[in-house]
């Protein structure tokens, strides 16, 4: 997703060693080097685990000292089992293969949950719900539904530049005109490198490299996500939920869409040790969608591995929460009560073709979502309804916002219509990776406009993906307007827990639906069955709202 306080490279020359020679019992190199995560003790030095990681025959590429987590790549055969036995290990899990590009490449696409349901489909005509200076305000019901407009928190605050929400997400298009006001270059990294396994060869990337710089966006969620966030008020687009808070891209995912557990939390540190006030994590950590400490489906090695994830994470939550960031994450997309998952068929999705049917449990965690101090948030379509895809769970759902519904409307001509969902920036280039801009079949859901002679983009989407940006801008307009100045970073500044109060506080209630089963009508055109989701709990609380849809105006003039 410089020298950064807690995330640094080591240099080659300092941790070179001669594979394969270094340690006892050391097997035979591979060909083909692999890479890993290995966590270090806590209690223990880290040196002692270079040296550990030295013994066992790998060699430290990145390292953060923040959580004590290293990327490490080797030839050796057994490196997994000789550093998992050294006092100074915590644990380690497998990161990548490195150097295999298959022929026909498989990406994951996050956001596209309803490819099929559009084409041909006309666009109703609909009264203007936000009248606005921004020419597409007018089908952001999006932003009316939470009272971020005009006749709302517009009129109070619209967030500052002082405030700062890190996207931790696929990166950020900086010089979209809907994103560009906002970007601070200054702060914006990129933790990640491409994969060839799933990102394609890196020479066919519009960069031709496979570092890609801290301010494109080759898949588009993170751009999407962040114009949900923080688009300005310019004449030009869509307005955000704070339309003049600070927006700092910290991409950790693949332009695949794949979150890989270094990247994610080297992320959360560097927004702790630099000044982000809030972050949102429209993800989960790849290669598990949940991660058990001691699944009896899973392999020793598999065990091990979702150990490690666990504990690397909450370290760095956990470090970004004392430091004064607040946590806002996606529930997810699969329609499941996360209070009591049965089964997962996505996992471990890395590398692509591995997944398999597996029994889970609540003991199980999806992360970052079911990380510790973050705030979970639902999705909900235009007429209120908990969304058909949304995860849910009386333990998991702190609040929900609008993250869109295509099959919101059942039986009126408002079904499946472009407008249910969300409308936010994108990149071109992942228009086109989609088929959105084929010009024989233009999709309905991308609207465009020409701004200085270049035609930029905007697209419908939904997903919880969706849903998280818009708690996490109202998190942000919480910061900008109860927040006290920032000593250590300049700025404002807010406690988690006070920003996770006034949220939680001023949500709008949502009671559960009666009959409280609520049955979601098949859609035979996108290969959906009736679906079933059980909401438990209280109009102040309850497993499909939380406290309840999140409300602007309220946060700022009510504390």
């Amino acid at each position: 997703m410089a020298v950064l306080a807690a995330h640094r490279t080591v240099p080659a020359a300092a941790a070179l060693i001669a594979l394969g020679t270094c340690g006892a019992g050391i097997a035979a190199a591979n060909t083909t080097p692999k890479e890993y995560v290995v966590l270090y003790d806590s209690g223990a030095r880290a040196s002692a685990a270079r040296a550990a990681i030295r013994d066992a025959g790998g060699r430290v590429v990145r390292e953060n000292d923040a959580v004590g987590l290293a990327t490490v790549r080797t030839k050796a055969r057994n490196f997994r089992s000789a550093v998992a036995g050294a006092r100074a290990i915590d644990g380690v899990a497998t990161n990548r293969a490195i150097g295999r590009a298959p022929a026909d490449r498989r990406k994951r696409d996050l956001i596209d949950l309803d490819a099929k349901s559009d084409a041909g489909r006309a666009q109703p005509l609909r009264p203007p719900l936000n009248p606005a200076m921004d020419p597409f305000s007018t089908v952001q019901w999006d932003m009316a539904m939470i009272d971020a407009d005009f006749s709302g928190s517009y009129r109070y605050e619209q967030g500052s530049h002082d405030v700062l929400v890190g996207v931790i997400d696929t990166g950020i298009e900086a010089n979209h005109p809907d994103i560009a006001p906002n970007f601070n270059r200054e702060l914006s990294r990129n933790f990640t490198v491409d994969d060839p396994v799933i990102d394609g060869p890196c020479e066919e990337d519009p960069d031709q490299s496979c570092e890609d710089p801290a301010d494109v966006d080759e898949g588009g969620h993170g751009t999407h996500v962040a114009g949900t966030i923080g688009a300005p008020l310019n004449q030009i687009g869509i307005g955000g939920v704070a339309p003049r808070v600070g927006l700092v891209n910290l991409r950790a995912g693949q332009d695949s869409g794949f979150f890989f557990l270094q990247p994610t939390v080297d992320a959360l540190t560097f927004a702790g040790n630099n000044g982000i006030d809030v972050v949102n994590m429209s993800f989960y950590t790849d290669p598990w969608l949940y991660n058990c400490a001691s699944n009896p489906a899973d392999s020793p090695t598999e065990q091990a591995q979702q150990r490690t994830v666990i504990a690397a994470t909450q370290r760095a939550l956990r470090f970004a929460r004392r430091h004064g960031v607040t946590l806002v994450s996606a529930l997810g997309n699969e329609s499941t009560d996360l209070g009591n998952p049965t089964e997962d068929t996505l996992s471990p999705d890395y590398p692509p073709g591995s997944e398999r049917p597996r029994t889970v449990d609540n003991e199980c965690l999806s992360l970052p979502t079911e990380g510790e101090g973050v705030v979970g948030v639902s999705a909900v379509g235009p007429s209120g309804r908990k969304a058909w895809y949304s995860n849910y769970g009386v333990e998991q759902t702190d609040v929900s916002a609008p993250g869109g519904d295509a099959l919101d409307f059942p039986g009126t001509s408002a079904y499946s219509q472009p407008e249910n969902r969300i409308l936010s920036p994108t990149s071109e280039v992942s228009l086109i990776e989609r088929g959105f801009l084929d010009p024989a079949e233009p999709s309905n859901r991308v609207r465009s406009e020409v701004v200085d002679g270049k035609t930029w983009y905007w697209v419908y989407d939904n997903g919880t993906s969706m849903a998280s940006p818009h708690a996490a801008g109202v998190a942000a307009l919480i910061v900008s307007r109860w927040g006290r100045p920032d000593a250590v970073h300049g700025g404002r500044t807010l406690r988690p827990r006070t920003v996770e109060r006034l949220l939680s506080r001023t949500a709008l209630d949502v009671p559960c639906p009666e009959p409280r089963t609520y049955v979601y009508p098949p859609a035979p055109e996108l290969e959906i069955p009736e679906l079933q989701a059980t909401c438990e709990g209280s109009p102040a609380f309850n497993g499909f709202y939380g406290h309840g849809i999140v409300n602007a105006l309220g946060a700022v003039m009510r504390r």
